[in-house]
C-alpha cells in the first residue's frame, strides 16, 4: 500500500476529503483547478470554495494562488488518490458484487468512502480481482498510488465518419446514467458518429446495428478514445 496520510485523518474532515477528491478530478482533465471549476464540480457557489481552499493549504495539502488556481503538495496528492480509490473502488463493488445500479453508486460510494478502513479496502480489492476502472469508466488509482490515464476525448466534439469507443461517462447525474443505460451506451462500447446537426443540435450514433440520437449535453458528458 503506497503511504498513507494517517497523520492527517484526524483533521480531515469529510468535507475537506470531498474538495480533495474534486480537485484531483479537475485536474485530470484540465491543466489548474481553478476555484470556479471546483465549485462547479461540487455544484456549489464559488465563494464558497475560497475558505475551504486555504485551510487546506494551511494543512499543506495544497498550494493557492489567487486567479492561478490550486495545485497538489506531495501530501495532498497521496490524500486525494487515495479517496479516489476509496470511491471508485466502492463503486465497483456495489455494482459487481451487491448488483446497485450504475446511477445510484456514486451517491452510495460518497456516503462510504470517509469510512472505509484499510484492511476492508484490501478485502474488497482481493474479492474483485479487476479493479482498473469503476462502472462508469473511471480509472481507479492502484494500492501504490499509481493511476493510469488514457488520451481521451469529448464524443460532442467527434466528427461524422469516425469509429470511437466510449471509456468514461460522468457519474453525477444519475438521470443522465439511467437515460445512457437505456440506450446501452456503456463504458467499452464501441459507436460510429454517423451525422451531426448543427447549432447544438443531436448527434447520430450507430452502435450494435440501430441508430441512436443523442442531445449535445449529454454528449458533452461522455469520454471516448481511439478503438484499438
Amino acid at each position: 500500500m503506497y503511504p498513507r496520510y494517517r497523520e492527517h485523518r484526524t483533521v480531515l474532515t469529510a468535507a475537506m476529503e470531498d474538495y480533495l477528491k474534486a480537485i484531483f478530478e479537475v485536474l485530470e482533465y484540465q491543466q489548474r483547478a481553478t476555484t470556479s471549476a471546483i465549485a462547479e464540480r461540487l455544484r456549489i457557489a464559488p465563494a464558497s470554495v475560497t475558505a475551504m481552499v486555504k485551510r487546506l493549504s494551511r494543512l499543506k495539502m495544497i498550494t493557492y494562488e489567487p486567479y492561478q488556481g490550486v495545485r497538489f503538495t506531495r501530501l495532498g496528492e497521496k490524500a486525494a488518490l487515495e479517496i479516489v480509490r476509496h470511491h471508485r473502488l466502492l463503486e465497483l463493488y456495489l455494482s459487481e458484487a451487491l448488483g446497485v445500479p450504475w446511477e445510484r453508486v456514486h451517491e452510495e460510494a460518497e456516503k462510504l468512502e470517509h469510512v472505509l478502513s484499510e484492511d476492508l479496502e484490501n478485502r474488497i480489492a482481493d474479492s474483485l480481482g479487476d479493479t482498473s476502472v469503476d462502472p462508469h469508466g473511471a480509472p481507479i488509482p492502484t494500492r501504490e498510488g499509481v493511476i493510469r490515464r488514457l488520451k481521451t476525448r469529448r464524443l460532442s466534439a467527434i466528427e461524422p465518419g469516425e469509429t470511437v469507443k466510449v471509456l468514461e461517462v460522468d457519474d453525477r447525474n444519475p438521470e443522465l446514467l439511467k437515460y445512457l443505460g437505456s440506450l446501452q451506451l456503456f463504458p467499452g462500447t464501441t459507436i460510429r458518429v454517423t451525422a451531426v446537426e448543427p447549432f447544438d443540435g443531436p448527434i447520430t450514433l450507430r452502435m450494435e446495428g440501430r441508430e441512436v440520437l443523442l442531445g449535445r449535453r449529454a454528449a458533452d458528458e461522455i469520454l471516448v478514445g481511439d478503438v484499438a
